[in-house]
């Protein structure tokens, strides 16, 4: 069978790598002129399998407008915001009131994130992939007792779903992270041991190269501009040289792919895509910031992923560098990077970790992180035809990626999936 995936982000190529290991023909069609240079570009480098929850959570809507009027506030809205955006916030307000269906959504991405870890344990050991990859756990800093008493509840849940967690003392901390010498104030943390971290970037391109290895087809610097439907099946794609930012235009020269299945794996871009089809999958693209510095002292940098409460920075190690990340950010595809982001991401490592790095001389970036109102990804089917979804995984598309592309590639087998999908279904937001 042949089957195109849409979209080189870190998704869509651990999506191409499923489908080829079990023997199908695969097409990646990359609109940039490389893999993984877009979400998957210089994201937190932190595969936190039992972190993962959805982004409408009756918590994250009560701490939204302190937040928004925070100078240094993790939650950014631009003004006067957009009629897209709107709809997003509202949606997320309507989704984050069903307290119930937060809770189910919340399991059912636990159970896909322990899924994804198997997933990506079997492919380390399958291929030798050289992305600064590490398992030296997560952990979730508290700075008061407020906080401490937040984290706290959660370990119920993760006890009921088997997902190792240690409650650290500041004593106990500072043995597993020796460099948290800042002053910030500091009570606790929640460590989660199994987490991991890597060079999304990096993985994404390694494993791209052992596909070609395998066969499959990447097509960069390529766009699809429609999706041509006979007989209630997608028969092909119409495919044309990216340009004007991947926007598309007039005059191009364009080609014809034929596919036997498709995998929507676009990211941000897998909205228009659906919704030339009639589909309506509701995907907003998230902004946020990161940096990326060597390290300049090993012993005051941090040995794997630490998340400051104060901030929501994440501080991960990259072997010999560091990655900052931070801020949720709704401003459509607004790609400027103001320098008091920046500030704030430095502020906060300093905060923690002085000394670690350089961070007036790191590399800057923003990306969009593709969200759905809810937080699940989208993954499966709408209708019994050739089109399946693997989009929408927001800030956990690096830590999802491995098992929602086994999911999708037995989906295309016609197996019953390994987990699960009724959270994940497309068909959600038509309820």
């Amino acid at each position: 069978m042949h089957v195109v995936v849409i979209g080189g982000g870190v998704v869509g190529v651990t999506t191409a790598q499923a489908l080829v290991a079990r023997g199908h023909r695969v097409t990646v069609i990359e609109r940039c002129a490389d893999v993984g240079l877009e979400t998957s570009r210089a994201n937190a480098g932190q595969r936190s399998y039992g972190y993962v929850s959805p982004w409408a959570s009756p918590t994250m809507v009560r701490k939204a407008l302190p937040w928004l009027l925070q100078a240094d506030g993790p939650f950014k809205l631009h003004l006067p915001p957009s009629l897209r955006t709107l709809r997003f916030l509202f949606a997320t307000w309507r989704f984050a009131q069903a307290s119930d269906r937060y809770e189910r959504n919340k399991r059912a991405m636990l159970r896909l994130g322990a899924y994804s870890r198997q997933c990506f344990q079997a492919l380390e050991v399958r291929h030798d992939l050289a992305f600064d990859g590490a398992h030296g756990g997560l952990i979730d800093l508290a700075s008061d007792a407020s906080a401490a008493a937040g984290l706290k509840a959660t370990t119920g849940l993760l006890s009921e779903l088997d997902i190792d967690h240690q409650w650290l003392s500041p004593e106990q901390l500072r043995e597993h992270e020796p460099g948290l010498a800042g002053e910030a104030p500091l009570v606790g943390a929640l460590r989660l041991p199994d987490d991991g971290t890597g060079d999304c970037h990096r993985f994404t391109r390694a494993l791209a190269d052992c596909c070609r290895d395998a066969g499959v087809t990447f097509r960069c610097g390529t766009e699809v501009t429609d999706l041509v439907r006979r007989d209630g099946v997608i028969h092909s794609l119409v495919l044309a040289p990216a340009g004007d930012g991947g926007k598309g235009g007039t005059g191009k020269a364009t080609e014809t792919l034929e596919a036997d299945a498709v995998v929507m794996c676009a990211g941000c871009l897998s909205r228009p895509l659906a919704a030339s089809l009639g589909i309506e999958v509701p995907i907003y693209p998230v902004k946020g910031y990161s940096l990326t510095a060597d390290v300049a002292d090993p012993s005051r940098a941090p040995r794997s992923t630490v998340i400051d409460d104060r901030y929501k920075v994440v501080a991960t190690r990259l072997g010999d560098r560091l990655r900052v990340t931070g801020f949720v950010e709704l401003a459509d595809f607004d790609r400027r990077i103001p320098a008091a982001r920046l500030a704030t991401l430095r502020r906060a490592v300093e905060s923690r970790f002085p000394g670690a790095a350089d961070l007036v001389q790191a590399e800057p970036w923003t990306g969009f992180r593709p969200m759905t109102p809810d937080g699940p990804p989208v993954i499966g089917q709408l209708r019994r035809d050739n089109l399946y979804f693997n989009t929408g995984h927001g800030t956990f598309g690096w830590t999802l990626s491995a098992g929602s592309a086994e999911l999708i590639a037995q989906l295309v087998d016609g197996e019953t999936p390994a987990l699960a999908l009724d959270a994940f279904a497309p068909g959600r937001f038509l309820r």
